[in-house]
């Protein structure tokens, strides 16, 4: 009986997290500035009452009483994954274009539970942000969910960000429907950690040269430029690195710079050197691996490869000895494509298998 309630806790969870509507505020309101709301991310904060953020894998975590919760965000700003208590997580649509509450819990059982909730698309055209929660009447927030002790930060392209994974069909064209970022090799990889991450990755970004740009690159629109600032395309704070010193950073950029026949292996080099004392500026304790790969291959594979062993070898000779290389098995489709030949599903699966198994050793995260 006990397993036959869960299930249908879990579908009626699911079936109200699809159906967003904009609801008097009734009951308990919980606005962002309770100090029992656990923030994972890049989050701007200048107004308080509406914290901003733009890239995927950013979280707001609680620890609540009652029987429901409910989410009030920006109307049409994107979609989150929830993940109630111990049962499956499940997608969140605040994609109304009026819409700006929606139900992500009901008919739960009295007593404490915990939310998890991660953003998993990216958000620079839509620019959500946060207004609060919605709980019973009389219902309160309890001290939030411990977060692991290991800590990562990504930084990225489509891949990391997930790009049409949910896809099945390579020629799809992109769509925010089809993007979900917890089932990256990212997220993937945190959760066989247990570790947690801050992701910095947009679409189509590269270290001297975005997708599709000129041959001399572009300079203005490239991860050492954005990198800087707390949200994507908008300058109006920087980032402060004190809010998050991770123990590890990842960094899988350079296909976009490789994409079109149209680049310089020289400018490439240089900026992934300059990239890397950036980071290390910035993280002077962290170890930080240079990933390659999976969506790269042949000529532009090798050229990768080459230009981050010497990038990596030169600067360990340099002193740097916390810097290392990490290549994923180039992707061939026998695991299916995501949107526009974007890694599936199955392929981050197996992308996270390989650099668990890595990052553990490194890492000694046993």
């Amino acid at each position: 009986m006990k397993r036959i309630i869960s299930i249908f806790l879990v579908a009626l969870t699911t079936l109200c997290a699809q159906a967003s509507t904009t609801l008097p505020l009734q009951g308990t309101v919980i606005r962002p500035t309770d100090t029992n709301i656990q923030y994972v991310g890049r989050i701007c904060f200048d107004n308080p009452e509406r914290p901003r953020f733009t890239f995927p894998g950013t979280q707001i975590n609680v620890c609540f009483t009652g029987t429901s919760i409910k989410l009030w965000g920006k109307p049409h700003s994107g979609y989150y994954m929830a993940k109630v208590d111990d049962a499956q997580p499940f997608k969140v649509s605040l994609m109304g274009e009026r819409d700006s509450v929606v139900t992500i819990a009901a008919a739960l059982p009295q007593g404490a539970h915990t939310l998890r909730l991660m953003y998993v698309i990216e958000g620079y055209e839509l620019k959500p942000d946060f207004r609060g929660f919605i709980l019973d009447k009389g219902a309160t927030l309890l001290p939030p969910p411990a977060l692991p002790q290991r800590t990562i930060e990504f930084i990225g392209n489509s891949i990391t960000c997930g790009y049409g994974n949910e896809a099945i069909v390579a020629s799809d064209p992109f769509e925010y429907e089809t993007e979900n970022h917890y089932l990256t090799y990212a997220q993937l990889t945190c959760r066989a950690l247990d570790a947690v991450a801050h992701v910095v990755a947009r679409s189509g970004i590269g270290v001297y040269r975005s997708y599709g740009g000129p041959k001399a690159g572009t300079p203005e629109n490239v991860m050492t430029t954005e990198y800087e600032y707390t949200n994507l395309y908008d300058r109006s704070e920087r980032w402060d690195f004190s809010r998050y010193q991770p123990q590890l950073v990842c960094i899988n950029l350079g296909t976009n710079d490789l994409s079109t026949n149209n680049y310089d292996v020289r400018l490439l080099k240089a900026a992934y050197q300059r990239f890397l004392k950036q980071v290390r500026g910035h993280h002077p304790k962290a170890k930080i691996v240079y990933l390659c790969g999976s969506m790269l291959n042949g000529k532009e594979l090798e050229i990768a490869r080459r230009t981050l062993n010497e990038v990596v070898g030169e600067a360990q000779k340099q002193g740097d000895k916390e810097v290392y290389r990490f290549d994923f098995t180039p992707q061939t489709g026998d695991i299916q494509y995501g949107a526009s030949w974007h890694p599936s599903k199955w392929q981050h699966q197996k992308m996270a298998a390989e650099l668990t198994a890595y990052l553990r050793s490194l890492m000694q995260w046993f």
